[in-house]
């Protein structure tokens, strides 16, 4: 996603006093394999990967951020990730972002 979807967002932040939590899926173009994730601030988190600073995609660079939810509960969020990780949470996202995967695989 480009800057301007993260400028956006953080003027949408901006307007709403509530927090989100965020689960987020980057995509690797080195493995072909996702990574999912959890954060409160999914922009800072998303350039953190970009960056190399996460030992676990600093060597599966370069990383697309290619789906996220917003939860206004943690725990809510937290158990969203933790299902995405699961063999079925992973078949889930794969039908959810069918026409993506098959654009980011001509890529």
């Amino acid at each position: 996603m480009g800057s301007e979807w993260f400028t956006a967002q953080s003027k949408i932040r901006k307007i709403m006093a509530e927090k989100f939590y965020y689960v987020y899926v980057l995509w690797s173009f080195k493995d072909k394999m996702f990574y999912i994730g959890f954060s409160d601030d999914v922009e800072r988190r998303f350039l953190e990967h970009q960056r190399g600073d996460n030992i676990s995609t600093a060597k599966r660079l370069p990383v697309k951020l290619i789906f996220f939810e917003a939860y206004l509960s943690k725990p809510d969020a937290l158990r969203r990730e933790s299902y995405f990780k699961t063999t079925k949470g992973k078949t889930t996202l794969r039908q959810m972002l069918k026409d993506t995967l098959t654009d980011l695989d001509s890529q």
